[in-house]
């Protein structure tokens, strides 16, 4: 892969992590950085995180707080005054008191958690109880997928999305764009208001692949999805164009887009990777594969082309003690499929070997050398519990849940408030069946009975104390992501 950065870029992400590395002396910290796709479910998982650690929630997996060491965990002020603060208070609002899912990520934020305990060594409690800050990156997925662009001149980027739209499940929405990027002429005068439809033509075929029906990953510009405060600037308005013949003339059509989709790279993109992605020591990708799977094979190739695009702009490997100065590495990736209360615990090991296959390609095409991968199916705050029916002389697994208000299955509408057994489904038993480009799309019933539920009544204690969030392996991904810190 291309690189991402110049000697400059990387001169000044030394400096920033000379600073960082300076402060980390008196205050020990480790940056975790928490990503996913749209809907991955990137706000509860760090809403849950936190919320379990503060409230001494029930983590056998997680050894610091099964074996009692951590006093207690608390937050404090971010140490990034110009990043929006991740709104933890107002998300657990939603979860716990008004039983609604928060809001998506629409941009980054960060929160800083800190956590004090005891070293499970004698000789690490003999010297000092320790303490460190967890400093949590929240970013959207779609934002990743940008990096690449950083290696790609103009006629790449548009040769590239124009092979992507040709492929099934994007040819038919990819047309009024693609006839549109097909009636100009490269060499035309540039026009401010031609240039304005093709945006919207291209973004609106974005849009329109990311709907559930289709649940297509690989979109980029990211920030066409989730444009923020740049809406309407010159550098979100470009697109693809085709016809390529030489040089871009002065003054031209071409010539606008190019210059545009430089200072996309240089304004949007390049900031992002230096001033965030390339500070963090750890990373979790969350994985909505479910979703993927009942969309069809093409939706679940597109999603491991996305995984792959995604890995390949960490910075994995392990930083000794002196190019640790100046450089920082990811030396723990984490993968998790997401919503794993939405299956049967007998298909837990069947999602994670799909999640796992989707990875397989891109960890290999990944230089991960010194980084350390593994994969895991995980709910952060699980909205179901399991239970079984009867049909005749057949006992079904179902999952039990209060579904969202408007979910269906069938002619069957939920109103939001009425607990409801549901048998989810079964995953195949390879996943290989999966991603056969030659499958059929999915008829009938799908894969898995994809039904949205509200998020779970908190129990009480009997002296009326409300209990942390439940969860399906929160505490082995916290291990995982977090243990060795907290030895």
């Amino acid at each position: 892969m291309p690189s991402l950065t110049t000697i400059a870029d990387e001169a000044r992400i030394a400096l920033d992590t000379m600073a960082d590395r300076t402060t980390g002396l008196w205050s020990p910290s480790i940056r975790l950085g928490v990503t996913g796709l749209s809907r991955a479910g990137k706000t509860v998982f760090i809403s849950a995180l936190v919320h379990n650690l503060i409230h001494g929630g029930r983590l056998p997996l997680f050894d610091a707080q099964s074996s009692g060491r951590i006093a207690k965990a608390y937050l404090e002020h971010q140490p990034d005054d110009a990043v929006p603060r991740f709104q933890y208070e107002d998300h657990i609002a939603d979860l716990v008191d008004r039983r609604i899912w928060p809001a998506s990520t629409r941009a980054i934020s960060e929160l800083r958690l800190t956590i004090e305990y005891e070293s499970a060594s004698a000789w690490g409690r003999l010297l000092s109880r320790g303490k460190i800050s967890v400093d949590i990156v929240d970013y959207p997925g779609e934002w990743l997928l940008d990096l690449p662009l950083l290696g790609k001149d103009f006629e790449t980027f548009s040769r590239e999305a124009i092979e992507l739209s040709e492929l099934p499940g994007r040819e038919d929405i990819a047309r009024p764009w693609r006839n549109l990027a097909a009636s100009i002429d490269p060499d035309a005068e540039a026009d401010e208001v031609l240039a304005r439809k093709l945006f919207e033509s291209f973004a609106s075929y974005l849009r329109a692949c990311k709907e559930e029906s289709r649940a297509l990953s690989t979109l980029p510009p990211g920030r066409f999805l989730m444009p923020g405060d740049l809406e309407g600037s010159p550098a979100l308005t470009f697109g693809p164009l085709s016809n390529f013949d030489g040089r871009a003339r002065a003054g031209s059509m071409r010539a606008m887009m190019e210059r545009r989709y430089e200072a996309y790279k240089t304004h949007v993109v390049k900031p992002f990777f230096r001033e965030h992605i390339a500070r963090l020591d750890r990373q979790i990708v969350l994985v909505d594969a479910m979703q993927a799977i009942n969309a069809g094979p093409s939706a679940v190739n597109d999603l491991e082309r996305s995984l792959m695009e995604i890995l390949s702009c960490f910075r994995p490997g392990r930083s000794n003690l002196l190019t640790g100065l100046v450089s920082r590495r990811i030396d723990r990736i984490l993968i998790a499929a997401t919503k794993a209360d939405h299956i049967h615990h007998e298909s837990h090991d069947r999602l994670q070997a799909i999640v796992r296959r989707l990875a397989e390609r891109a960890i290999a095409r990944a230089d991960f050398s010194g980084a350390s991968v593994d994969v895991v199916a995980m709910a952060a705050i699980r909205a179901t519990r399991e239970g079984t029916v009867t049909r005749g002389r057949q006992t079904l697994p179902v999952i039990i849940g209060t579904p969202l208000t408007g979910e269906s299955i069938g002619d069957d509408v939920f109103d939001g408030e009425t607990e409801t057994a549901i048998f989810p489904g079964d995953l195949p038993e390879s996943p290989a069946a999966l991603f056969r480009k030659d499958a059929p799309p999915p008829a009938g019933d799908p894969a898995i009975r994809f039904v949205r539920f509200r998020p779970p009544k908190l129990e009480r204690t009997a002296e009326g104390m409300t209990l942390s969030l439940p969860h399906i392996r929160l505490d082995r991904a916290l291990q995982f992501l977090l243990g060795d810190k907290l030895a």
